[in-house]
């Protein structure tokens, strides 16, 4: 049993340290739970960290998901099987760099809620989710004979908010619900975000990058009975598209930090210990100057790379975990294999716009919503009007566009607007404004947009996407045919051998003689979602930093076959399966 006294941990009568890795069982295939967790092990660490995303758990009011890699419970069990302790941040908000921090999309149709806080639509829904959620994890607690020995409230709330009755009846749910071990809140390491998000009856623990002996100064004031621990230690950092990859040196990164939590007699939970992959829509986003959605990858320079492979950081961690222990850590798993499968040819096409009817859910509405108005979640939505009257030259102008827009009129695309590129009065009211000539008649109108992710952190959440008014001028226009697309897994559609317009998807088929991973160059398209074997691999877009898509052997047959929907332009005839990851 896991006790705390004078400033530190006991394990059933023996001090203990939490030496922690998070690893996201929902980043990972479950084939290869067994074997991060193994290397987890073997770094030297007793504990493995986890949120527990809400979205893809509840991706629809009512219906759940904890099935393949979202098998909560079976990831539990595999890390207690092989002796492991596990630590549970259900959140109901998580950040993670997740779409909408963990939060279901469904939470937005009500324009009026307020989340993260005493809000009654709120709260309800936590409570729903909470109901379904912690009974699946109350048999794998320390009290029950298991091995999760502490559970977060919320996450990094001192960032956001200071509602301190949201906060308390969230720690009370907890605890009605059966969660009868330690409880903590992380936030950053000054006192300001402590005293917004903290809970001071519980334990409270520490974020940061980088170790310095004044980044326990608050807590130990705040807190100076309790046990010291970094609840993040950022030891890498996550890509976001258009920007430079993340690198830094494992010594001063990882080691230096290390030594320093050894020295102050510190517990720690190294994040990413193992990032993985944002599969699918996952990723989310974060707003600096103008909207920044994150990369596929997850692969956040940790010790265990995106595909499970040993870093320099893994190896500063082994023979420091093995000083600090003295003994001899559990013998090295072998390292993960990769494979280089070569070129694919597209051999049939589909144009988009010709077969999106296909497997679009088809909605009338009067005047045009975001996407969550329709249930939708992620992918693509269309607005389509015919517009009829006697106009002179005017313009088309569409506001709150999230985020990637294909702007069509009578069939000619006139305008591509990138919500990442936006700036002056445009990145304010986020809107795109397109010239169409004078007529005397009609003009159809069609926009597509994209979803990249929404925003996870701060008080931009409220990230819907699709668009939110459109107007000639200043007359808002009515009477919209609007089709959603979510795109989860490759839609059937019918092919041809040729194709005359993007956006297109272009089909291949490939021979894979071994279940090893690959990765799949995208050098070459524009934007981009790459599905094999039906299942979303991710996105990609031009610019990288990151130029291929992790493609898990998990997913691989004898005979596969890879979809490009490609949303750009390419004149890219093939892909190639290459056997290692290309960042830039």
């Amino acid at each position: 049993m896991l006790e705390m006294k004078n400033r530190k941990f006991y394990m059933d009568g023996e001090e203990f340290h939490i030496y922690s890795g998070a690893m996201h069982y929902f980043r990972i295939p479950e084939e290869y739970w067994e074997d991060r967790l193994l290397k987890l092990r073997a770094a030297g660490l007793n504990t493995v960290e986890t949120y527990v995303p809400w979205n893809y758990h509840e991706p629809k009011k009512g219906q759940f998901n904890f099935e393949g890699m979202f098998d909560i419970e079976r990831f539990i069990k595999t890390a207690q099987d092989l002796g492991l302790y596990v630590i549970v941040r259900p959140g109901p908000y998580i950040c993670a760099e997740w779409d909408f921090g963990g939060l279901p999309a469904w939470l937005l149709k009500d324009k009026n809620v307020r989340l993260r806080c005493w809000d009654k639509t709120y709260i309800k829904a936590v409570e729903d989710f909470f109901k379904v959620l912690i009974p699946k994890l109350v048999p794998y607690l320390e009290t029950n004979g298991g091995k999760i020995i502490a559970m977060q409230v919320e996450n990094e709330y001192g960032s956001f908010g200071r509602d301190k009755k949201y906060l308390y009846w969230l720690r009370d749910l907890m605890r009605d619900l059966g969660v009868d071990i330690q409880l903590f809140t992380s936030d950053g390491e000054d006192r300001y975000f402590f005293s917004g998000g903290g809970i001071p009856e519980e334990w409270m623990v520490a974020n940061f990058g980088g170790y310095n002996e004044n980044r326990f100064d608050d807590l130990k004031l705040l807190q100076p009975d309790k046990p010291l621990m970094c609840g993040e230690h950022w030891c890498g950092w996550f890509d976001r598209w258009g920007t430079s990859h993340h690198t830094d040196n494992a010594e001063e990164t990882l080691g230096r930090s290390l030594d320093g939590f050894f020295k102050e007699d510190a517990n720690f939970n190294l994040y990413m210990f193992h990032g993985g992959t944002n599969f699918g829509f996952s990723s989310g986003a974060n707003y600096y100057d103008n909207y920044c959605p994150t990369t596929t990858s997850y692969d956040y320079g940790a010790p265990l790379n995106e595909y499970g492979g040993y870093t320099d950081k893994y190896f500063v961690l082994r023979d420091r975990m093995q000083k600090q222990l003295g003994k001899e850590l559990p013998e090295l798993p072998p390292d993960t294999k990769t494979q280089k499968i070569g070129k694919v040819n597209f051999t049939e096409f589909a144009d988009f716009r010709k077969v999106y009817k296909k497997f679009a859910v088809h909605k009338k509405s009067h005047i045009p919503h975001y996407m969550e108005h329709y249930g939708q979640n992620s992918g693509l939505i269309l607005y389509s009007t015919t517009l009829k009257g006697n106009y002179r030259d005017s313009k088309l102008n569409a506001f709150g566009v999230h985020d990637i827009a294909y702007v069509y009129i009578n069939g000619e695309l006139k305008h591509i607007y990138d919500r990442t590129k936006l700036k002056g009065k445009e990145l304010f009211e986020e809107s795109f404004s397109v010239p169409i000539d004078a007529f005397n008649g009609e003009v159809k109108i069609d926009i597509i947009v994209q979803a990249l992710g929404r925003i996870n952190y701060a008080r931009r959440i409220y990230d819907r996407k699709g668009l939110d008014e459109i107007y000639i001028e200043g007359q808002a226009i009515v009477d919209w045919d609007v089709y959603c697309m979510e795109l989860d897994v490759a839609p059937e559609i019918p092919y041809k051998k040729a194709h005359k317009e993007f956006p297109c998807f272009l089909k291949g088929t490939f021979k894979a003689e071994e279940k090893q991973d690959t990765f799949v160059d995208m050098r070459g398209f524009g934007n981009a979602v790459v599905y094999v074997n039906g299942f979303n691999l991710g996105r990609f877009i031009k610019g990288g930093p990151q130029y291929t898509l992790y493609l898990p052997g998990t997913l691989l047959k004898e005979e596969n076959e890879i979809v490009v929907l490609e949303l750009q332009n390419t004149n890219k005839k093939s892909v190639t399966l290459t056997d290692i990851p290309i960042f830039k």
